[in-house]
């Protein structure tokens, strides 16, 4: 018999080494195909179109359109997160969205994450964690003087009141405490219930475990899903052990297969109302204690200063802290699970002053350059050539704002720049021209400049930034580089060349009057404003003038060439360079100033940067200079 245990003991050894590497092997394949479906590789043309791509994926459950030059595909469903799941299944919606193994006990199915009480014991604690449930006795916290007995149902006593050690409990924020980062306190009503319960027992192999310091339990990192062990076998942690049989995971939990599902109950040590580092470990105790104290002191002492006995006070926008009898007592808020990636639309931001970072909506951003050429606020991407004043933004809806342009030939037979916008809002008038020539109301100002609760106008490395009160920017760049940022408070309710900000770019094409249109120069000419006056006068072309353009292509394709060289390179693999290059390439073709290719690089770097991509060099080896430049070079001549 022990001849075979050994033999049935390597047997299995070898198995879970075997189905290890299989398991990688899967990850590994499910990374390249992650990797297609974020459209890392695939290149497109037409901003915001919707792109059919040739791959294995079901229609039903992706989208992909074209953005920043690359294909993206997203989920149509909304799909629960399945990070750190080992035990993946084919969810429900169509197949499209993956689900954890979740668990059964008492003829009663639960959701991988859930947690429960029997009715008739509600201080032991049930979790279902991919496939296992984890039991274990939840030990109270009490944080007040006078707690309420327990409601009926519950497991511990409750207090008046919803702060811990300073800091605020409320319905949709726990609270954590500092010196047990694994006490959870919850309020319901101003009534303030706290209580530690162990950690889930974890599926994943031990090499994809993170344990974080300021954190309760580990946790797994990736996904999969292993093979199937033999009928009516577990595996867990990447080991096999057949149904009825009982094993520890460590010294504080036991565990039971039983036909293929695995049971563990988990000890754990009650909370603790002492600094971490007065904990002390008692010989031939499983649990930390905190030192007797012999008199309770009436103040403490925390980084040099003095606090009174009941005292609060923060240390950041996460930490706050109490002085009780002597001891410093602090908690911290418990940050919800952030979705790695954040959902289309949205974007990881920390915001200051708060605790916890959040994924949020982006802001639109509408893009001007060059020779005028567009991407609007939902990244449908067009030129038009018109040399007339243009509706460029408008709130339709509540009519708070406009922003029109003022687009000039500059001596050109076919082209046209951006000469000035104009801001209107709230009775001001606000002109940004060439050179950096601002008017308010007629009058040239100076930057800095702010009108108060209205708008400020500052200086920036590049530009000049106008922020209003209404929360839409204006970036201008003095030459015809612009960039309108509006918040989403304005989705949906704005019109004109730049879109109506709707997260759909089939209908950017809306006219003044309604109707949608296909061809770009009859969109723009419908967004035309003023009088003809404010016009200027475009020739067709000849068939002498396309000969001038042949003779020019090598230069042209030699200074828009930069683009795609080294000095970008950074963000290749983020922005496509395409549609960037063939705006480089019509703008030069009739420049007046010999620096137009600097345009399509300026409109680039944005790009890259609104998406954390920092390009600092490339202006230098480029030779493409600031209106700050050229007026430092200009004074230098003077002088």
């Amino acid at each position: 018999m022990t001849f075979y245990s050994k033999k049935n003991n390597m047997f299995f050894i070898v198995r879970s080494l075997i189905l290890a590497l299989i398991c990688m092997t899967i990850l590994q394949c499910c990374d390249a195909a992650e990797r297609f479906i974020n459209g890392d590789r695939q290149t497109c043309d037409i901003e915001g179109e919707v792109i059919v791509v040739k791959a294995d994926l079901n229609p039903n459950c992706y989208s992909c359109i074209c953005k920043n030059g690359f294909v993206e595909c997203l989920h149509k469903h909304h799909c629960s997160s399945v990070e750190g799941c080992y035990d993946l299944l084919d969810g429900k919606t169509d197949h499209c969205c993956q689900t954890c193994r979740g668990c059964f006990k008492n003829g009663i199915e639960y959701e991988s994450g859930a947690e429960w009480t029997e009715p008739d014991d509600p201080c032991r604690v049930y979790s279902c964690k991919a496939g296992i449930i984890t039991e274990s006795e939840q030990h109270c916290y009490t944080p007040c003087a006078n707690p309420l007995a327990p409601p009926p149902g519950q497991c511990c006593p409750v207090c008046h009141g919803c702060f811990v050690n300073g800091q605020k409990v409320t319905a949709d924020r726990s609270v954590t405490t500092a010196e047990d980062p694994c006490v959870t306190c919850k309020c319901n009503g101003s009534r303030l219930t706290c209580s530690k319960q162990a950690c889930p027992v974890l599926s994943c192999p031990f090499e994809k475990r993170v344990n974080v310091s300021s954190e309760c339990c580990p946790h797994c990192i990736g996904k999969g899903s292993y093979f199937a062990p033999p009928k009516g076998a577990c595996l867990i942690g990447g080991s096999i052990h057949n149904s009825g049989t009982q094993f520890s995971i460590d010294d504080d939990t036991r565990c039971l297969c039983i036909a293929g599902s695995v049971s563990c109950v988990r000890e754990t040590c009650p909370a603790l109302e002492c600094p971490l580092e007065s904990q002390m470990e008692i010989p031939g105790r499983r649990c930390k204690q905190c030192p007797v104290i012999e008199e309770s002191r009436a103040s403490c002492t925390y980084s040099g200063k003095t606090y009174e006995d009941g005292q609060t006070w923060n240390l950041d926008s996460c930490k706050a802290c109490e002085c009780k009898q002597g001891k410093v007592l602090c908690a911290m808020p418990m940050c919800p699970p952030v979705p790695s990636p954040c959902p289309a639309n949205t974007r990881l931001e920390h915001p200051k002053g708060q605790c916890c970072p959040r994924c949020s909506e982006v802001d639109g951003i509408c893009t001007v350059f060059g020779d005028p050429h567009y991407k609007t606020f939902d990244g449908k991407f067009f030129s038009f050539k018109g040399a007339c004043k243009y509706q460029l933004v408008n709130d339709c809806a509540g009519r708070s704002f406009s922003i029109r342009v003022t687009n000039d030939a500059r001596s050109t037979k076919s082209s046209s720049w951006t000469k000035t916008i104009a801001l209107k809002m709230d009775g001001v008038k606000l002109n940004l021209g060439q050179k950096m020539r601002i008017k308010i109301n007629g009058s040239r100002v100076s930057i800095p400049y702010s009108i108060p609760n209205l708008l400020d106008i500052n200086k920036t490395d590049d530009s000049v930034l106008v922020t209003t009160h209404l929360g839409i920017k204006i970036l201008w760049d003095g030459i015809s580089f612009i960039e309108v940022t509006a918040p989403t408070a304005y989705r949906g309710r704005l019109c004109g060349l730049c879109g109506n900000f709707n997260l759909q770019t089939k209908d950017d094409f809306t006219s003044r009057r309604g109707q949608l249109l296909t061809d770009a120069n009859l969109f723009g000419k419908s967004w035309t404003v003023g009088s003809k006056k404010m016009c200027s006068k475009i020739k067709q072309l000849d068939d002498n003038d396309n000969d001038n353009k042949q003779c020019r292509r090598k230069k042209d394709q030699r200074l828009c060439n930069r683009l795609k060289s080294s000095i970008f390179s950074a963000c290749h693999k983020k922005v496509n360079t395409a549609m960037y290059y063939k705006s480089c390439l019509q703008d030069t073709c009739e420049c007046p100033n010999g620096n137009c290719h600097c345009q399509s690089f300026v409109a680039y770097v944005h790009e890259c940067n609104r998406l954390g991509i920092k390009l600092p060099d490339w202006r230098s080896s480029t030779k493409c200079h600031t209106v700050w430049d050229m007026h430092a070079l200009a004074t230098k001549r003077i002088n």
